[in-house]
């Protein structure tokens, strides 16, 4: 089979969102309200299954959350004491109804509700022998996957069926689950997803960044670990790992474009990472101009940082329409492109007759790119420097980012020269690999800038192009 046909089977790639709370007389609320933070990373479906004495009821649907979740469906699930909380960003093979997480499964005598954010690398090795062994799947969502090697297990505890289950799994992932009778939250042994614990009153939450725990007013405890699984229940918090083999290695698209500017991720702040990004590239990359302008949203904070670093006057050059959703996570190409043209505009009297150095987080396909320069060159600047506050974006991701192909990158065996060309900037510069580690502070995973993946990539193994 072809290298494109090989990716093309890859149907699991998901970056979505997480939330759950055990314990509270208002889990439901605060878990729509925790969602609410996290829509940025999932706009096409979300869902909840609460706790109602020693039920597990379920609500969800399509769309963002307001859409996906009505008052009247948070008013039947009034009375819950425990939830968890999904935001979905569906792809090509995940846009039925019933791939919108959390999934629910009822057993003979006992029920279990399971979400995820990423995606696995070995899941269509894991999903075939399932099937040889006679499970019978539903949807081709990774929580799926889990629930069937969980049941499988059949070892003493619950705790160390799951463990079990998840030393199977491989790739970038935060699972949560859900009995009747606790919360479960775990990682990935790369940490490459991000997944944070925090406490209301006595009740502990989890949510995949901390701008949710801040919404529903938890206090921030620590970051789940890589390979750690939590569990928790009326008794409290206990952790576990379920593998021996953990790093750190957090995907450097968090915080780069995905999380939310006002997130920690392993105690780092996304926003200041970006503007340490921005003064790096002004280091790196240094070019006089009249105006620095951020494009909105994400590459704002790294336009500030380069503005102060050159001393060039930072401005607000874009305005971004803001009931538009973001483009990068648009499922398909046309409407990527149309989502840019409806998304963004140029102010004249700032740009007109400039030299404009334009920040962005990154240049994944172009296309929006290619549409800002124009914007910018429409409203009347003279020329456009783009600086870039990531690194040549090489590689198809593996672990939760929806990249599938090489050929849908723009960076894909193209140098900096022939995509500013192609681009119509003026100049185009990126921010080192080493550039970009120092201005997070810690190591990252880099493989869609440089081809080293953290872990082995068991069913595309050797199909990565160099």
């Amino acid at each position: 089979m072809s290298f494109e046909g090989k990716l093309f089977e890859r149907k699991i790639n998901e970056e979505c969102g997480l939330f759950g709370i055990w314990g509270h007389a208002e889990s439901s609320r605060l878990t729509y309200y925790g969602l609410h933070s996290l829509q940025h990373r999932g706009q096409d479906g979300a869902g909840i299954v609460a706790k109602i004495g020693d039920e597990l009821i379920r609500s969800r649907g399509k769309g963002l959350l307001t859409e996906a979740l009505t008052k009247d469906m948070l008013a039947d699930m009034k009375g819950t004491t425990s939830a968890i909380g999904h935001v979905l960003y569906s792809t090509r093979e995940t846009k039925s109804s019933a791939a919108i997480q959390p999934l629910l499964f009822h057993f003979e005598k006992s029920s279990l509700a399971i979400c995820h954010n990423g995606a696995l690398v070995n899941a269509t090795s894991l999903r075939s022998k399932l099937e040889e062994y006679g499970s019978i799947f539903q949807t081709v969502c990774v929580s799926e996957i889990l629930a069937h090697i969980i049941k499988r297990s059949r070892l003493v505890t619950f705790l160390d069926s799951v463990k079990r289950a998840l030393s199977q799994v491989h790739g970038g992932f935060a699972f949560l689950l859900m009995t009747q009778s606790g919360m479960y939250a775990a990682r990935d042994s790369r940490g490459l997803r991000p997944l944070v614990i925090g406490k209301l009153g006595d009740s502990f939450v989890v949510a995949s960044e901390t701008c949710a725990l801040d919404t529903v007013g938890a206090k921030y405890v620590r970051d789940v670990a890589p390979g750690e699984i939590v569990t928790i229940n009326d008794d409290g918090l206990k952790s576990d790992f379920f593998t021996s083999d953990r790093s750190l290695h957090v995907c450097g698209m968090e915080y780069i474009y995905i999380a939310r500017p006002d997130s920690d991720i392993e105690g780092v702040n996304v926003h200041t990472s970006r503007k340490n990004a921005g003064r790096i590239l002004a280091r790196e990359s240094p070019t006089e101009a009249d105006v620095v302008i951020g494009s909105p949203d994400t590459g704002i904070s790294a336009a500030i940082g380069y503005a102060e670093a050159m001393g060039i006057p930072y401005e607000l050059g874009l305005i971004r329409n803001r009931y538009v959703g973001r483009t990068f996570i648009a499922p398909e190409q046309s409407l990527r492109e149309m989502g840019v043209k409806m998304k963004l505009s140029a102010v004249h009297s700032i740009v007109e007759g400039k030299s404009v150095v334009l920040v962005e987080d990154s240049i994944v396909r172009g296309t929006t790119v290619r549409h800002i320069i124009k914007l910018l060159r429409d409203a009347g600047a003279r020329e456009v420097h783009m600086k870039i506050a990531s690194p040549l974006y090489k590689y198809p991701c593996y672990y939760g980012i929806d990249t599938p192909s090489p050929r849908e990158l723009i960076a894909h065996k193209r140098s900096a020269k022939a995509i500013t060309k192609e681009i119509g900037a003026d100049s185009l510069e990126f921010i080192s690999e080493e550039g970009l580690v120092e201005a997070v502070g810690r190591d990252l995973c880099l493989a869609c800038y440089n081809g080293d993946y953290p872990t082995h990539l068991q069913d595309f193994a050797g199909i990565e192009e160099r």
